[in-house]
């Protein structure tokens, strides 16, 4: 099995319990399960039109639903990630940390992704370790 499993969770859907039970079940005893979201700020062309505040307004928010989604979870613990671009940053925190295998849920793709979600395909290619795709 594996000993430090990243869960990446998008707190719009409520796969999240899905993807901690995967993660439960693949798990080594004593192993390690961090949940992770990614916040996506909005790109700095976007930024002048916002008031201030806003967007650690949602960063905050963000945090608030995370740490409620995984309050019961034992052994669990909650990471915000901050990328425009969600993929980038589960990989990029996923070879940082020595994460030996991600599980993430992919949505029904469009023709342009056509097999899997682009943030489950971002992943998958580039990630440095084993990762488990949760259709939906």
């Amino acid at each position: 099995m594996y000993s430090n499993i990243l869960v990446a969770l998008s707190l719009e859907h409520g796969i999240s319990d899905l993807a901690l039970a995967t993660a439960r079940t693949l798990v080594s005893e004593g192993g390690k399960i961090t949940a992770a979201h990614v916040h996506e700020p909005p790109n700095s062309s976007i930024l002048i039109y916002l008031e201030e505040g806003v967007v650690e307004k949602s960063r905050q928010k963000a945090k608030a639903i995370l740490a409620e989604r995984v309050k019961d979870e034992i052994d669990v613990s909650a990471i915000l990630l901050e990328s425009q671009s969600a993929g980038r940053a589960i990989t990029e925190y996923a070879n940082k940390h020595g994460i030996d295998c991600i599980v993430l849920a992919s949505h029904q793709p469009g023709m342009k992704e056509f097999f899997l979600g682009s943030t489950a395909a971002l992943v998958v290619r580039h990630a440095n370790c084993t990762v488990h795709v949760l259709r939906l």
